[in-house]
C-alpha cells in the first residue's frame, strides 16, 4: 500500500476514513519488525474490546506522533475541533483555565485516534462522574538501568505487601522498560488521600530493602536501586493505559499479565507487541480484578499496624 493510500474501518456503529494507511509509524531496526499507520489502526480495532472498560469514561493525554516514532512527539490533551463530534469530551478545570479533554467511549474512537497517529494513550486514574476521587491507585516500578530481574523482584515484594494488606492488585508490563501495578479503589477517597496511602506503603517496602528500593524522586540520589514511582497518583496524571501501544521500536504494548507469569524467565517488559497483545489480554490475566474496587480504610489500618510493630 503506498503512503497515501486511505481506506475505511468499521468499528462497531460507525464507519472511519484512515488517511495514508501505508505511512510507516515504526521503522524497522535490527531484529524490530516496521510497523505502518494501518497496522496501528488495526491493532486498535483488534484491541477495542479488551481496552474500553479501562478507558470509558476517563479524560486521556494523547501522545501523537505524526512523522513515525523517530519524528517529534506531541502530548495532546486539549481537543482540537475538527474531531467528529461523536467523540465524547470533557471540559476540566486547570490552572487559569479549562481543558476540553477527550474520552475514548466506543471502538471508533479508537480507530480514530490511532489516524491521528495517536500511538500512546495516557489516562486518568479518575472518571468524568469524580473527577477528583480515583477508582486507580498506580505503582510504577522504574529500574535505574534496563534491568527486568529488579524489577520483577520488586513487583514480588510489593505483591506480598499489597496481599498482607488485602488489596486486590493486577501487574501489567509498562511497553518500556518497568512494570505497574494497579490497585482497584471503590472511588471515595480523593487524591490527596490515595496519594499518601501509596506513598507510605512505596516507604515501607523501601524501608525494608533500602539497598534495592527507593522512593527518591531525584536520580541522583537513587543510586542503582529501582524507584518506586507513586507520582502517577494525583488530580490531573495520567498512567498508560492497558492495552496502549508504546513508541518505541517493535510497537511494544502495555500488557496485563498474571501474577504467575512474573515466573516465566522469558518475561520483559517489552515482550509484547501488536501482534501478540491480544491473545495475552484475551485470556483475562487480572480475572477481573479490577471490579473489585476496595475502600483503603481497612487497609491503611493493617499499613499502620505494620509500621509500628
Amino acid at each position: 500500500m503506498s503512503d497515501d493510500g486511505e481506506r475505511t474501518v468499521r468499528a462497531g456503529r460507525r464507519t472511519v476514513r484512515v488517511h495514508r494507511a501505508g505511512k510507516v509509524l515504526f521503522p524497522g531496526d535490527g531484529d524490530a519488525k516496521e510497523y505502518t499507520k494501518g497496522d496501528l489502526v488495526d491493532y486498535y480495532r483488534s484491541a477495542a474490546r479488551l481496552m474500553l472498560p479501562h478507558l470509558r469514561g476517563r479524560p486521556l493525554m494523547l501522545e501523537r506522533h505524526p512523522d513515525g516514532v523517530d519524528g517529534p512527539r506531541f502530548m495532546q490533551k486539549n481537543t482540537p475541533e475538527n474531531y467528529p463530534e461523536w467523540i465524547t469530551r470533557v471540559e476540566l478545570p486547570k490552572e487559569g483555565g479549562t481543558v476540553c479533554h477527550t474520552v475514548c467511549d466506543e471502538a471508533a474512537t479508537l480507530v480514530y485516534l490511532a489516524d491521528q497517529a495517536a500511538v500512546t494513550l495516557h489516562r486518568w486514574l479518575s472518571r468524568t462522574g469524580s473527577v477528583d476521587r480515583p477508582d486507580r491507585l498506580v505503582f510504577d516500578l522504574d529500574p535505574a538501568e534496563d534491568d527486568f530481574e529488579a524489577v520483577r523482584e520488586a513487583a514480588v515484594l510489593l505483591g506480598e505487601l499489597l496481599d498482607e494488606l488485602r488489596l486486590p492488585s493486577g501487574l501489567m508490563t509498562t511497553g518500556s522498560r518497568g512494570l505497574h501495578v494497579v490497585v482497584p479503589l471503590d472511588g471515595r477517597h480523593g487524591f490527596d488521600e490515595v496519594r499518601e496511602f501509596a506513598h507510605d506503603v512505596a516507604d515501607t517496602l523501601a524501608a525494608a530493602h533500602p539497598d534495592r528500593l527507593t522512593t527518591a524522586a531525584r536520580k541522583k540520589e537513587r543510586g542503582e536501586r529501582l524507584y518506586l514511582d507513586i507520582g502517577r497518583n494525583a488530580y490531573a496524571q495520567t498512567a498508560v493505559a492497558p492495552l496502549t501501544v508504546r513508541a518505541l521500536p517493535g510497537a511494544p504494548v502495555a500488557t496485563p499479565i498474571a501474577w504467575s507469569q512474573l515466573d516465566d524467565p522469558g518475561l520483559h517488559a517489552r515482550r509484547w507487541t501488536i501482534d501478540d497483545a491480544v491473545e495475552q489480554a484475551g485470556s483475562d490475566p487480572w480475572d477481573g480484578v479490577m471490579s473489585r474496587g476496595r475502600a483503603l480504610g481497612p487497609a491503611r489500618r493493617r499499613l499502620d499496624a505494620l509500621r509500628t510493630a
